[in-house]
């Protein structure tokens, strides 16, 4: 078993654990920002060992590895380092919650999928195509991290919406949903996170847009990569721009940010599952 396979266990046990005891804290009625130096530096540990597992899976020398497990543990890691600075300025550790068992997950799932042979090997040619992939993994990721943020915001619209009982005990699941931040501050990330991804997709537009010239020619590549890529960018650009305009918040930002990512998803991690794991093609 290689290095990085053991690494990905040791984060996903790590994750697990951690996130155990944060819900168990939760469902002992205990405050969970009672721990937070403890919760901070036991973050911070598991998520370098997290990226050095990372490091040592998809940059080589020469070229860049990445399948779809892979590029879900990319996607998450990203995240919890996001998550971790905002967690130094605002009380948001009830995001762990949420992020913890889906990083526990995804961290087995990349230990489990290790890249194989019919894995997408990026030979890097020049220091372009190099800049372009990295701007596009790390786009995609902040995307994906603010669609995470639209579905927990979702989730606590509906809970603050719905009657409430005050005469019973609360479920785990209210506990859970009231632990997090205010919808206004989350909200106010939301908007952070997809204005930063926007920045570095258009980025990533350009740079592939050279890349795709130098390589054949062409403005850019007629596939549905970039068909999805495009479209979802456009809904992003839109959305940053009603925002600005028209203060656009609420349902409509969280349903439009949702189908955003599904598009981009469809073009990235969606299809390189469909292609390595139900039709075992690289």
């Amino acid at each position: 078993m290689s290095s990085d396979i053991v690494l990905h266990y040791l984060t996903a046990l790590g994750y697990l654990g951690l996130g155990t005891v944060i819900w168990w804290a939760l469902y002992k009625h205990v405050e969970i920002n009672k721990y937070k130096p403890w919760y901070s530096v036991s973050l911070l540990f598991l998520i370098i060992i997290h990226g050095v597992a990372i490091h040592m899976t998809m940059l080589h020398e020469s070229h860049i590895t990445i399948n779809w497990s892979l590029g879900l543990s990319f996607t998450i890691w990203i995240g919890l380092m996001i998550y971790w600075l905002e967690s130094n300025f605002i009380k948001a550790y009830g995001f762990l919650l949420a992020l913890l068992p889906i990083a526990s997950l995804v961290s087995f799932l990349a230990a489990i999928f290790p890249p194989d042979s019919e894995t997408a090997v990026m030979v890097i040619k020049n220091n372009t195509f190099l800049v372009h992939l990295i701007i596009s993994l790390i786009s995609y990721s902040i995307i994906a991290v603010g669609a995470l943020q639209a579905v927990i915001m979702t989730g606590l619209d509906r809970h603050l919406h719905r009657p409430q009982d005050f005469s019973k005990t609360p479920s785990i699941w209210s506990r859970a949903l009231d632990a997090q931040p205010p919808l206004m501050v989350q909200e106010r990330i939301l908007f952070r996170l997809i204005g930063i991804g926007f920045v570095l997709m258009t980025l990533a537009i350009i740079t592939g847009s050279v890349v795709s010239m130098n390589a054949t020619g062409a403005i850019l590549p007629r596939d549905h990569k970039t068909f999805f890529t495009l479209i979802s960018w456009l809904i992003f650009g839109v959305l940053l721009f009603g925002r600005i305009m028209w203060g656009w918040r609420g349902r409509v930002s969280l349903r439009w940010t949702l189908v955003g990512f599904g598009l981009l998803m469809l073009a990235y991690t969606g299809t390189r599952f469909i292609f390595e794991v139900l039709l075992h093609r690289g």
